[in-house]
């Protein structure tokens, strides 16, 4: 295997609080190793345009606690394409890379994989998301971060919805993942979360409008992962309004709100620790591997295995929302 001497990194897809962090920790590990750094603006899209400028320790200097990137990102369909990848590797290689590590979610993880196949390039991948929906890692970079937002968020809604006796509905991020809903209505009390994940979703609903919000409560706050089968909030508050008339239900869809702000602590330390962690494992002749956090225990997992299987949410917290909700 070719000797490691300059390493690239690059954030793609969707943003995340605490990818700063990351960029600063694997840009200082690299430099601490003695490697040169090249920052990737954009994404992918940036390897194709040769978006590619020197990194040095200043170059990430009073960032660990921005939103954000620094770097940018952008969805590029050209690298999708073989061509794409092909001018991507061709500038790259011109730039003197050796090595990449990129941070993003599964879109992002899946494009390593493709461009590591298709050129035989050690990279290394970070979890960053604010969906927590990646396997091999307990949680990703972002998520605590976003998961604050939501919490103080329907605090806010609270006062409202007691104010008026309302039924709110709010929906938050997370795609084919309820960990945001269903740990963001442990968190602020919520009365139900409704979740791909959760074949009862639809009952929770049922349950909590045919006890009339129980006679302690005249308002409740449902949060809602966006979904399709659901229609999300507005399909929920559709079905409401047609089913059961006789209830306000209002809709609050927070939306890109989540993505942004100073991260917390917990997704400082956690990305600066998967930051070093991706050069330790290139250090270690590590190729293809996306770097994580088990038990509390750094570990390293295929991208094949961190894409295929399936990370879901606990059965035990969709039974203690219900329970704290009575």
């Amino acid at each position: 295997m070719a000797t490691i001497k300059t390493i690239g990194v690059l954030t793609s897809g969707g943003d995340a609080p605490g990818m700063n962090a990351a960029i600063r920790a694997v840009t200082r590990a690299a430099r601490y190793n003695g490697w040169a750094v090249k920052g990737i603006m954009r994404g992918y899209k940036g390897l194709i345009t040769n978006e590619i400028v020197d990194f040095h320790s200043n170059s990430v200097s009073n960032i660990i606690q921005r939103g954000g990137t620094i770097l940018k990102t952008a969805r590029c369909r050209e690298f999708m394409t073989v061509e794409g990848r092909q001018l991507a590797y061709d500038n790259m290689r011109a730039a003197g890379i050796d090595a990449l590590v990129v941070i993003g979610g599964d879109g992002t993880i899946t494009g390593a994989q493709i461009f590591a196949e298709q050129f035989d390039i050690p990279i290394v991948g970070l979890p960053g998301t604010i969906d927590n929906d990646l396997s091999g890692t307990d949680v990703t970079i972002g998520y605590d971060t976003a998961l604050n937002t939501i919490v103080e968020a329907v605090d806010k809604l609270r006062d409202t919805a007691t104010s008026h006796e309302r039924l709110f509905f709010v929906e938050v991020m997370g795609r084919r993942a309820g960990y945001l809903a269903l740990n963001g209505a442990i968190a602020s009390g919520a009365e139900a979360a409704i979740i791909p994940e959760s074949e009862t979703g639809d009952d929770q609903l049922k349950t909590l409008i045919d006890n009339g919000f129980r006679k302690s409560k005249n308002s409740a706050i449902v949060l809602v992962a966006e979904d399709p089968a659901t229609g999300g909030a507005m399909g929920l508050a559709r079905r409401v309004e047609e089913e059961y008339p006789q209830y306000d239900a209002r809709v609050t869809i927070l939306g890109h709100l989540q993505r942004g702000g100073s991260p917390t602590a917990a997704d400082r330390i956690l990305a600066s620790r998967l930051g070093a962690g991706a050069v330790e494992a290139l250090k270690e002749g590590q190729r293809n591997i996306m770097v994580g956090v088990k038990n509390g225990e750094m570990v390293y997992t295929p991208f094949s295995q961190a894409l295929s299987k399936t990370k879901t949410v606990k059965s035990s917290n969709i039974e203690l929302v219900k329970m704290l909700s009575i």
